[in-house]
């Protein structure tokens, strides 16, 4: 994000790969000029009209990718238009996916009309005249845009124009796993060196673009890539979501996927680790948060260790030791240690696990 970049000094905060800017150091009378500025530059030039504007206060985080970025806002609730003038003038030739977590948003662009509340999505273009009404309900707007390359995106030219400002299901589908890909991506990213936020870039335009055609019902228009990555993300979620389960094993994965458990490993042949490999290591990391976090001390660790899985007390010793150089009573009591000397230090600290009238401005 250039102008995020040019301005991180004064405005922003560089943490790795997600960028922080704010309106907080901004003098106040200058925050809403400078907001308006930074969408114009960052997102796409705007007509911004806001009833907050003396008091405007703004926030994003932003995610920068090889193929797509991800931004989330939090700002005054205000309107926005674009004009066949502005696109004209400057066009980045973008997506983009909103979903919305606060204020509802009203967007219109083309013949599509959306009214959106928290949890909804919908897709925008920059090529097309827009209206968006961030209504005020008291609260601040929070969203996440999702930016999305038209040249990247693998769907026949202009078939995506027909899902413009048009509610999208995220409860189903492969709309199921975009929300959490976006929720988690900064922490993700975090944590990622250059090589694995470049995979996390593609499965997040792999998910995208498999929502967009399921709901134009391309799925199959889809390259084999793509439908591998959103495929393997299904996957990863399923065994996210049933680790306390002691049947959880490539058989009942494959089965539930309806496919083969050879074309399962052949899934993972690619991945850092193999099926059997990832379920355990997530088990594993699981059990770790729960002996780290002050809020789990009633139970014991055999309970922690059957919660996710491990039904051998013996066998969760032996493989918890050989991940992590100690055994899981020793981890445990470190970190209640280290809690209890923090509360000592700050007791009011929470004990923690280690681990008026609208003004106008235009750009453009």
């Amino acid at each position: 994000m250039s102008t995020l970049d040019e301005t991180s000094g004064q405005q922003g905060d560089v943490a790795g790969p997600v960028l922080r800017v704010s309106t907080d150091s901004i003098p106040a009378l200058d925050r809403f000029d400078w907001w308006v500025e930074m969408v114009g530059n960052e997102v796409m030039p705007v007509t911004v009209r806001s009833a907050h504007a003396a008091v405007f206060q703004g926030r994003a985080d932003a995610v920068e990718l090889p193929d797509s970025q991800v931004a989330f806002f939090s700002f005054s609730p205000m309107t926005a238009h674009r004009s066949p003038v502005q696109i004209r003038r400057s066009d980045p030739e973008a997506y983009y996916l909103v979903l919305v977590h606060g204020s509802p948003i009203r967007l219109e662009q083309e013949r599509g009309v959306a009214c959106l509340g928290p949890g909804d999505m919908a897709l925008f273009s920059t090529s097309h005249p827009l209206a968006c009404d961030f209504l005020d309900h008291g609260r601040q707007v929070r969203l996440t845009l999702m930016r999305l390359a038209r040249s990247l995106l693998p769907l026949a030219s202009g078939k995506a124009d027909r899902l413009l400002a048009e509610p999208l299901s995220t409860r189903a589908g492969s709309a199921r796993l975009l929300g959490p890909y976006l929720a988690g991506l900064p922490e993700a990213a975090h944590a990622s060196g250059p090589r694995e936020r470049a995979r996390l870039g593609h499965i997040g335009v792999d998910l995208a673009a498999a929502v967009l055609a399921g709901r134009l019902g391309a799925q199959d228009s889809l390259p084999a890539e793509s439908r591998k990555s959103v495929l393997l993300s299904r996957i990863n979620a399923f065994i996210d979501q049933h680790l306390g389960d002691p049947e959880l094993r490539p058989a009942a994965i494959a089965a539930h996927h309806h496919i083969s458990v050879r074309t399962l490993h052949l899934l993972f042949r690619d991945e850092p680790d193999t099926v059997a490999t990832t379920i355990r290591r997530r088990r594993l990391e699981r059990c770790h948060a729960d002996l780290t976090d002050p809020h789990q001390r009633h139970r014991t660790i055999t309970e922690i260790a059957a919660r996710w899985g491990f039904h051998r007390p013996a066998d969760f010793s032996r493989l918890f030791r050989g991940a992590y150089g100690v055994p899981p009573n020793e981890v445990r009591a470190l970190a209640l240690d280290a809690n209890a000397v923090r509360g000592l230090l700050n007791p009011s600290a929470p004990l923690r696990g280690l681990a008026g009238q609208p003004t106008v401005r235009s750009m453009g």
